[in-house]
């Protein structure tokens, strides 16, 4: 979505907002496609002492994996974006300065790009999800599963000094 910002420009007291959605079902992470969903951006350019601002966030619920048990799960996903826009550039290193074409912005891009950066590389179904049993698979997270805990071969010895007693 190209976004004219002459308005804002010609008059820094307007506020030029946006709302749109963008389908990003084609997106693969980790051999999945999470986002099923279409994603709401929204957000607005404005003047602020001689400088453009774009601010938007992008929204969507996702189909999600836990990494630790494997249960399926959706999971709310909001990822915020800003940066200033500039006509020409002053400084070419700054990457929170975006250049407009013809007084344009790709605002799709944008909250394109944001969201793809802002995806997390683990996904939890909880903060305390215990995971599965590394021997019987078993789903931690219901109780405790059934089998023996591994003895340390380095400990071995210890352990019969134990039984020992």
């Amino acid at each position: 979505m190209l976004l004219d910002v002459k308005p804002v420009l010609r008059d820094p007291e307007v506020h030029l907002p946006f709302r749109f959605s963008m389908d990003l079902s084609d997106l693969e992470f980790g051999g999945r496609y999470p986002v099923s969903r279409p994603v709401t951006v929204e957000g607005e350019v404005y003047s602020t002492a001689d400088v453009l601002q774009l601010n938007l966030v992008a929204r969507t619920t996702l189909d999600a994996v836990c990494d630790r048990c494997g249960k399926a799960f959706l999971q709310e996903k909001e990822v915020p974006y800003s940066c200033m826009l500039a006509q020409e550039l002053q400084d070419e290193e700054n990457d929170e300065i975006v250049l407009l074409e013809q007084d344009r912005v790709d605002v799709a891009e944008l909250a394109r790009t944001a969201f793809i950066l802002g995806m997390d590389t683990k996904t939890l179904c909880s903060e305390d999800c215990k995971g599965l049993c590394p021997r019987c698979g078993a789903d931690l997270n219901l109780g405790p599963c059934s089998c023996k805990k591994e003895q340390d071969p380095r400990l071995a010895v210890l352990a019969k000094l134990l039984e020992n007693k």
